[in-house]
């Protein structure tokens, strides 16, 4: 699948590369709810975990409706999970509530097609194509607070992250992200995306498979 993916890329390079028409490029912003998967299937106890992303496109049209959008992004990923607990053990009792989060941040690079129809003073587009990710940094974050008997607790930790062999998390990441969104003729659009990861990013890979999924929101401008 990776190779696969891979192929498309270079396949869309290409394509983008032998287009005669003008070019135009694109900047791009705004926020991202990650979330995993695990084996296949979402784990019920994971939430969205809000992030942000940035970056920049070139656009070469092959026809009037028809083109091909490489782009570079900075683009958080990552994971969020809560829990609250009422316990009662004999004498003791309380209610404890546990947030984790990790957070991670990628260099990515996605190889889009894209087709355009007119609409209004604009236009609609809608695309699809796979991207390369590179992990760049991470940082994971655990809260619980709560009360036991009466008696306020709370306690935090904070550490970075650990790529490769030495850690749980792989820093390359890919999969296929489809977009649409309505852009205005002064070249300002609004845009949705969604991430569907398919590169495992679990170190030990023979215990579990975690793939990125990501859902998108933001703004962009076409010059």
């Amino acid at each position: 699948m990776k190779k696969l993916l891979l192929s498309l890329m270079i396949v869309g390079a290409g394509i983008a590369a032998s287009a005669q028409s003008p070019v135009k490029f694109g900047i791009k912003a705004g926020a991202n709810f990650a979330k995993v998967s695990s084996d296949g299937e979402e784990m019920g106890d994971v939430k969205l975990n809000p992030s942000f992303y940035v970056g920049g496109t070139v656009d070469f049209a092959v026809s009037e409706i028809f083109s091909v959008q490489p782009g570079l992004l900075l683009s958080g990923k990552g994971m969020k999970l809560e829990g609250t607990e009422d316990f009662s053990d004999g004498d003791v009792s309380g209610k404890v509530t546990a947030t984790a989060k990790r957070n991670l941040m990628y260099i990515e690079i996605p190889v889009n097609a894209v087709f355009s129809f007119p609409a209004g003073n604009g236009k609609v587009f809608l695309g699809a194509g796979p991207y390369y990710g590179i992990a760049v940094s991470g940082k994971d974050k655990a809260k619980i607070s709560g009360n036991i008997d009466g008696q306020k607790i709370s306690s935090s930790t904070d550490s970075d992250v650990e790529f490769g062999k030495d850690g749980d998390v792989k820093r390359g990441d890919f999969g296929v992200n489809f977009l649409g969104g309505y852009q205005l003729g002064n070249g300002f659009n609004i845009h949705a995306g969604y991430g569907l990861g398919l590169g495992n990013i679990a170190q030990d890979s023979d215990d579990i498979k975690v793939n990125n999924r990501v859902l998108s929101v933001g703004l962009g401008f076409s010059f």
